[in-house]
């Protein structure tokens, strides 16, 4: 009796599989040899029979040739830093792909010369923020502060109130960000209190600029002051000292359902010199820092030599240009998505599954996330599960994330797109077959 294990395909024999070419094609050699020679190692284990190994081989093969997977964040946080904060528009996805080739990124297709690199993007910008004399694009925020305290405070003060020394997600702590530049920090005022007397008395010859940061994760309540924009500014201006401001989340202008949550309009209104935000949070893009204001700074932060390893590459600055010229992207839809309407799509989903499950629409509160607006509170509605579904359906494919409640799964509509319905319907019905 032969040995089964002759039986099992050659590994050049499978790569010739039109299906397997295909793949080769998408994924790259490496990988699709890889789930190849799985594949025989268990045909040859008795695991599978010979005769499927490259039908195995097909199952196990991933969609991309990236290790990154689409998930449905059915979390109730609008823009949540572990699934990627703001997902893209699909007018900024078509623009990734345009810009993913060659392309004129700095280049003057009419000259024929070099020219200014996201020229289209920046001007975008310029025009979402118009009382912005400049403005400029970085990788993150985090940069954004960065080449700031390089350029304006080499080897000099930056004043900050103690109540502003804020740490973010993974311990990041920009008092330590700003401190790297070797820039020193002038801590003024306490915890919960800061006047405008505590400026004034530690501004000095040593002071290359005077920074305020939104505590936007977090709020402090009690017997508290702050020291306003304006007011700051007006002190400033008699003293020549540049005012920068954080306002983090990236709004650039007013928003109804945000109304206590500093936008970058306004700021540079009220007298900022510079703003610094966010592009992958409130304005719903990919991830930028953005630097807004004077047109002198702005221009001496582009010529510092570190902002050349602070730029952001083509395919930011295509899905930027698209964010702020398109239609509105997913995170603005769902900031302002009525609550009525996503009780309705509740309950036609909970419609939809077997009534075995328990599946029920109920009302809940969804969160803006990001290191936004903490005190706000979204009224929405959500699909309730029993708890188990929570891990089963992280599992599926593509894996739905939810989130636990008083002992439920619940699929909160606020951050599912509803031409996402059908899926999470497809996926909660996978998991209960």
């Amino acid at each position: 009796m032969s040995d089964p294990r002759r039986r099992v395909p050659r590994t050049d024999t499978l790569l010739a599989d039109p299906r397997l070419a295909e793949a080769e094609r998408v994924l790259g050699r490496a990988l699709v040899k890889s789930v190849i020679t799985e594949a025989q190692q268990r045909a040859r284990a008795g695991e599978i029979e010979p005769e499927r190994v490259a039908e195995h081989a097909l199952a196990a093969l991933p969609a991309t040739a990236s290790s990154l997977r689409p998930v449905i964040n059915a979390t109730g946080v609008v823009v949540h830093t572990n699934l990627g904060r703001a997902p893209l528009s699909r007018a900024a996805l078509d623009a990734v792909m345009a810009a993913a080739g060659t392309t004129d990124v700095e280049f003057d297709l009419a000259t024929g010369r070099r020219a200014r690199r996201g020229r289209g993007a920046l001007a975008a910008l310029a025009r979402a923020v118009p009382t912005a004399g400049g403005v400029h694009v970085v990788n993150n925020n985090a940069a954004a502060l960065l080449l700031s305290a390089l350029t304006l405070a080499p080897g000099k003060e930056i004043v900050l109130s103690r109540g502003e020394l804020v740490e973010i997600g993974d311990g990041f702590r920009i008092p330590e960000l700003l401190a790297s530049t070797g820039s020193r920090l002038r801590e003024v005022g306490t915890t919960n209190r800061t006047s405008l007397r505590d400026y004034a008395e530690a501004i000095g010859p040593e002071t290359g600029f005077v920074l305020k940061v939104h505590p936007s994760n977090f709020h402090v309540t009690g017997f508290t002051s702050a020291v306003g924009v304006p007011e700051l500014a007006e002190l400033l201006d008699e003293l020549r000292v540049p005012l920068v401001v954080d306002i983090g989340s990236g709004l650039l202008a007013p928003h109804p359902v945000l109304p206590d949550e500093p936008d970058a309009t306004s700021m540079l209104r009220d007298g900022a010199d510079l703003v610094t935000a966010s592009g992958d949070k409130l304005l719903g893009g990919p991830q930028a820092g953005l630097l807004l204001g004077d047109a002198e700074l702005i221009e001496r932060l582009r010529r510092h030599p570190a902002a050349r390893a602070l730029r952001v590459d083509k395919l930011t600055l295509a899905a930027l240009e698209a964010t702020l010229t398109g239609p509105p992207p997913p995170v603005a839809r769902a900031l302002v998505a009525e609550a009525a309407q996503l009780r309705a799509r509740a309950e036609e989903l909970a419609a939809q599954l077997p009534e075995g499950l328990g599946a029920v629409a109920v009302d809940c509160v969804a969160a803006v996330g990001g290191g936004g607006a903490p005190g706000v509170q979204l009224p929405s509605a959500a699909v309730s599960l029993p708890e188990s579904y929570a891990a089963a359906l992280r599992a599926g494919s593509p894996p739905v994330v939810g989130r636990l409640e008083a002992g439920r799964c619940l699929l909160d509509l606020r951050t599912v797109a509803p031409e996402d319905d059908a899926l999470l319907v497809a996926a909660v019905r996978a998991c209960s077959s």
